[in-house]
């Protein structure tokens, strides 16, 4: 009698232990998978947005931002909710806007800084939390202020975050060449 109690209990517990194994498996498994489809479309929109950052130049209008916004696009004509905002994504942001008043030996295309794309970014920074969340708004910030005069150490900063190995900022264009700048590279 006490060996079948013996045996009873042993296949109990060998047939939990098998059990908890496979539902933590499968648990696992669709984590993983959903994992997986948050990384797909991550990547599917970081490629996009940089394709955008290249093939965009020049200035916006007024009227362009209104059409934006009819369109529900954000200020800068993309489908990018604030809600949906990464740290990749502020970071293209901020770098393209940097590109109007830095020197640097290389830029890839340029968002015009304008106070719409500035104010809806600060805006956006109180719907996500983000691992550099305080850089972006203090960078934010002193733009939001017509405070340039450390946007080429912005620049920088956001370009070392990426990676970048060439277009380092090595100063602050004037006036006159930051209008040409926008002037070279507009529709």
């Amino acid at each position: 009698m006490k060996k079948v109690l013996i045996i009873t209990v042993c296949a109990v517990v060998v047939l939990c232990s098998v059990a908890w194994v496979t539902y933590n498996m499968l648990s696992n498994h669709d984590e993983n998978a959903a994992d997986n489809s948050r990384a797909i479309e991550k990547e599917a929109t970081e490629k996009v947005l940089h394709v955008n950052r290249k093939d965009i130049q020049g200035t916006i209008s007024k009227q362009e931002l209104v059409s934006f916004k009819e369109k529900g696009l954000n200020p800068f004509g993309e489908s990018t909710i604030m809600q949906e905002l990464t740290d990749y994504i502020y970071q293209e942001y901020i770098h393209g806007m940097s590109h109007q008043k830095i020197e640097a030996s290389k830029k890839w295309g340029f968002y015009e800084i304008h106070p719409s794309r500035i104010k809806w970014l600060i805006e956006g920074l109180e719907q996500v939390n983000l691992e550099h969340e305080k850089m972006y708004q203090e960078i934010l910030q002193k733009w939001n202020n017509k405070n340039f005069t450390s946007i080429d150490d912005d620049h920088n900063t956001i370009w070392s975050l990426q990676g970048g190995t060439v277009g380092r900022a090595t100063g602050i264009l004037n006036a006159n060449e930051e209008q040409a700048y926008i002037n070279n590279n507009s529709d």
